[in-house]
């Protein structure tokens, strides 16, 4: 592909008057603006489709319109990513680490608009989902294919990606810090100030373009009003559990469920049955349409009655023990609800529904505590902690939680108890789910390798590139005296044993002949065949290299035949892959 005559002029401009490092900043302050624009692009569409939609109907009211408006918005979004783009695009976050995991920081250039289009319809028709990972993956790719367009490494394109990543983060809740947090967190962007200064800029600047163009308003705030006790400790303990096992169940749930709708080979049957289950779950909850944002904001201002649908309702809505069972009603389907929206082909992120689940956790937490005498807790105090332990639970990322929630809430009042909570939280679910529900898939493919620094080294070496064919060969049925010519013509001491077809038969070390190789009387008696022996174990080249690495770790041998449908191809060698490793190493940690 030709590269634009204006990208080159920039190139030999940049070449000519700026170093690298200042280049990346330049090229941060850009993706942070078009990141920060895509996102309030993004929350304005979704807005006003809804309002066009509806006309702005009543949540809390029965309404008929629940029933539809989900299997439409899924079916409009399927027609788009299966008959226009011809691609998937679900699963934002998961799609990003792979990139960095897999692709060496390339992203597709369709995902710096796709995923807003596809949430735009899935979510404004009511779909159970957020707009976070969509924005995130678009802010992502804007990185990547700029970093790309100017031909940037593989190191910078990754930094670019979590520049993308925090200017969305930082562009939807206006919380740079979060943002930042999110993206070292999440997508595990080393933290070295060759990263940590592009992150800044990209995250401030987000935040500033979504000030500049949407004002002071936060898609989601609350002032705290009520103190935090100390007494109250123990209490908070009790949510982190809570909050934790909430997780599990959200994760576990999600992975079930989407994985129900894959074995569904049909688009019209997934269509039909996600969207007729998510439009029947909306009808009796109205407060699982969309994000649910409006609806939590509801509940921290005390009127957590209209988490009710009062059309089917109406006779038991002022019954607390009502009450509470609809708030747990609602944990239980929020993450059917999510699940079946993106199993049956919606596009949308676990984002929102975490931080929705886990205000509705948080506050039914503090209601029940409340039921005992002697106790009284914040009911808003809990639901914002709430939040913050179940996404450190399920995207394993306390951090963020901690931050996103302290910065949303315009201080640091609840820093103590959204510490507590988010890291118990957190050391719950890592008790029963080792990978967040974003690195799950790939981790159970193996594909996932941005959190574990030596399985990104060893995914980028190839076999092909290892392989040595400078061994002498000798043939099966080569005799002592024939094996003895060949010597001379080696450097190496193993020499592989094959046949006309290359066949591989086995090696000959020339240590273990050495008491017999210079009597000539069995030259002519002594047989290859009689001499070999078949290593163990032997290499096949589709191998990963972290498969590879762990058969030189148990075996400690020093060189590994490659062997593929019983040919011989050559040799790996121990030395040659630890040369090599180290070279990445270097690289992977320039600054």
């Amino acid at each position: 592909m030709k590269q634009p005559a204006f990208i080159n002029r920039i190139m030999i401009w940049r070449n000519r008057r700026i170093s690298t490092s200042q280049f990346i900043l330049i090229l941060s302050l850009v993706v942070g603006l078009l990141s920060g624009l895509a996102a309030v692009i993004l929350k304005n569409l979704v807005h006003y489709t809804f309002y066009l939609i509806s006309k702005g109907f009543q949540f809390e009211k029965e309404n008929f319109l629940y029933l539809a408006l989900p299997l439409a918005g899924i079916t409009i979004t399927v027609l788009f990513t299966k008959y226009i783009l011809r691609k998937n695009i679900g699963h934002g976050v998961s799609r990003i680490l792979y990139a960095i995991s897999r692709k060496n920081g390339i992203m597709e250039l369709h995902h710096t608009y796709s995923s807003m289009i596809g949430s735009t319809f899935t979510v404004a028709f009511g779909g159970s989902v957020g707009l976070e990972a969509p924005i995130v993956l678009t802010g992502s790719a804007i990185g990547s294919n700029l970093g790309k367009l100017f031909r940037l490494n593989r190191k910078t394109l990754t930094i670019l990606i979590g520049c993308g990543a925090a200017g969305a983060i930082a562009g939807i809740f206006k919380s740079p810090i979060a943002a930042i947090v999110f993206a070292i967190e999440v997508l595990m962007i080393d933290l070295t100030l060759s990263s940590l200064i592009p992150l800044l800029i990209s995250a401030v600047t987000g935040a500033s373009v979504a000030f500049f163009l949407s004002g002071s308003r936060i898609l989601f705030s609350f002032d705290v009003t009520d103190p935090f006790f100390l007494r109250h400790i123990p209490y908070f303990i009790i949510l982190g559990i809570f909050t934790g096992l909430v997780s599990v169940y959200f994760t576990r749930m999600t992975v079930y469920i989407e994985g129900l709708f894959n074995r569904i080979k049909s688009t019209l049957q997934k269509l039909l049955i996600g969207g007729i289950i998510l439009g029947i779950l909306i009808f009796v909850f109205p407060s699982l349409f969309g994000e649910g944002y409006e609806i939590l904001q509801e509940v921290l201002s005390g009127r957590d009655k209209d988490l009710i649908n009062e059309g089917l309702f109406f006779m038991l809505k002022d019954q607390t023990w009502f009450l509470l069972l609809i708030m747990f009603m609602i944990l239980i389907f929020k993450a059917v609800a999510t699940s079946v929206t993106n199993g049956s082909g919606g596009i949308g992120g676990i984002f929102a529904p975490s931080l929705f689940m886990g205000g509705i956790a948080g506050y039914l937490a503090a209601k029940l505590l409340n039921l005992i005498p002697g106790v009284m807790v914040s009911e808003p105090n809990f639901a914002l902690v709430g939040m913050a332990g179940v996404m450190s639970g399920v995207m394993h990322a306390p951090l963020t939680g901690i931050f996103l929630i302290a910065e949303i809430t315009g201080g640091y009042a609840l820093l103590t108890p959204l510490i507590i909570t988010a890291t118990i939280s957190y050391l719950t679910i890592k008790y029963f789910e080792p990978h967040s529900i974003y690195a799950k898939r790939l981790a159970e493919r193996g594909e996932l390798i941005t959190h574990h620094k030596d399985k990104a080294m060893l995914s980028r070496m190839k076999i092909d590139t290892l392989l040595e064919t400078n061994f002498q060969t000798i043939d099966l049925n080569a005799t002592l005296g024939d094996f003895v010519k060949v010597v001379p013509h080696s450097q190496r001491n193993v020499f592989p044993v094959i046949d006309h077809e290359n066949n591989f038969y086995g090696i000959i070390f020339i240590n273990d002949i050495r008491n017999i190789i210079f009597n000539r009387e069995v030259y002519d008696t002594t047989f290859i065949r009689d001499l070999m022996y078949m290593p163990d174990p032997i290499v096949n080249p589709d191998e990963s290299m972290e498969d590879i690495a762990r058969k030189f770790s148990e075996s400690e041998n020093y060189n590994l035949p490659v062997i593929k449908e019983g040919k011989y191809l050559g040799f790996v060698s121990r030395a040659k892959v630890f040369s090599t490793y180290r070279k990445l190493l270097e690289e992977f940690s320039d600054e």
